[in-house]
């Protein structure tokens, strides 16, 4: 059997207005890298050092804040924004599934997003606003030009899931605007995330302890600024668990459950996990930014016509981007096991441990 292996697709040419040609080659590698992973290493996005730098850094500066300045910017976990303690969360909920010893997830996190002055032109996006929710930030006292970092990042993780969105359209065959008219006030929220035992902390694993327990992202694609740094694992084809590094430079792509849901599981929305990153027992430091790009609350998403016919018949029926993304919160932040999962749920059963 081959290994394992991440493919790498190197967005230039898009970002730098390439030729057609490389353009059809950077298509058919990201169908391809869709097809048989759903995880991607993507290069030439165009994202500045200087702009992961500062990412990086107002990572280190917020979660070394001490916990009552964190607690400070806690605010109402269904809203993806503010501070997330460590073990408040289990993301396996989130696809129906309860942790075996009932353990939630070690991370701490901060959350941003876009908001509904950021689409003011959107006639009725007032009724879906908990997914357009205001930002809580740390007073500048405590974190000198943190709010600049971090939306600067942001913007760039945005622009990048954006770029991949018109590359999709082009891979799958579809019209311009056939995903981008899904996406153009999409649901965009950010975690900045840090894995919280304190580096060099001894730890005595048992089989079940997780950074972030596994699970499928929900939405249409998430970009992942990420350590390089061991603990990122996906589930293969072959129903196993590998390790996933991230190559120098590259950011992470995989696909959410709509995209699964648009191409009826031509593309299929990738489990992963991340186990606690550990060397001769004791606890290494690993962080990471996840940009969810989840599609506009306001879409209804069902397989696409060219994805269904006799060989492939409909594997879901339409969903409202809301109904969807919000099980899945409420699975992961809010303790309510997600009874509407349905594929996702089956694979992660029968993975191997």
């Amino acid at each position: 059997m081959s290994p394992f292996v991440v493919p790498t697709v190197d967005l230039a040419p898009y970002v730098a207005r390439g030729t057609a040609a490389a353009r059809a080659q950077v298509a058919a590698d990201l169908d391809r890298a869709c097809r048989e992973v759903g995880f991607v290493q993507v290069q030439g996005h165009g994202v500045r050092p200087e702009v992961l730098a500062g990412l990086a850094s107002a990572i280190d500066d917020f979660f070394a804040l001490d916990e009552a300045a964190k607690l400070a910017v806690r605010v109402d976990p269904a809203l993806n924004r503010g501070y997330t303690p460590p073990r408040s969360e289990s993301q396996s909920l989130s696809l129906g599934v309860q942790p075996a010893n009932r353990m939630n997830d070690f991370f701490e996190a901060f959350g941003v997003g876009r908001g509904l002055d950021d689409h003011p032109d959107v006639p009725g996006l007032e009724a879906y606003a908990g997914h357009y929710a205001a930002n809580v930030w740390p007073e500048e006292r405590h974190l000198t030009g943190f709010r600049d970092r971090v939306e600067a990042y942001l913007s760039e993780a945005e622009r990048v899931a954006t770029t991949l969105v018109t590359v999709a359209e082009d891979a799958l065959g579809l019209a311009p605007g056939a995903l981008q008219g899904l996406s153009d006030h999409t649901i965009g929220a950010m975690r900045l995330i840090n894995y919280a035992l304190p580096a060099g902390t001894d730890v005595a694993l048992d089989g079940d302890l997780r950074g972030m327990g596994e699970h499928t992202d929900y939405g249409l694609l998430t970009v992942l600024w990420a350590d390089r740094v061991a603990g990122l694992q996906v589930l293969g084809r072959d129903g196993s668990w590998h390790d996933v590094m991230p190559d120098e430079g590259a950011l992470l792509v995989n696909l959410g459950d709509l995209t699964a849901r648009l191409t009826n599981d031509q593309w299929s929305s990738t489990l992963h996990r991340v186990v606690p990153p550990v060397l001769d027992g004791r606890v290494l430091r690993r962080r990471s930014a996840a940009y969810f790009h989840d599609g506009n609350a306001d879409a209804r998403v069902a397989p696409l016509p060219g994805f269904v016919d006799a060989d492939h018949p409909a594997r879901y029926t339409e969903v409202s981007v809301d109904e969807h993304v919000r099980a899945k919160v409420e699975g992961s932040n809010l303790g309510r096991l997600n009874t509407a999962a349905g594929s996702e749920r089956e694979r992660v059963l029968g993975a191997a441990r």
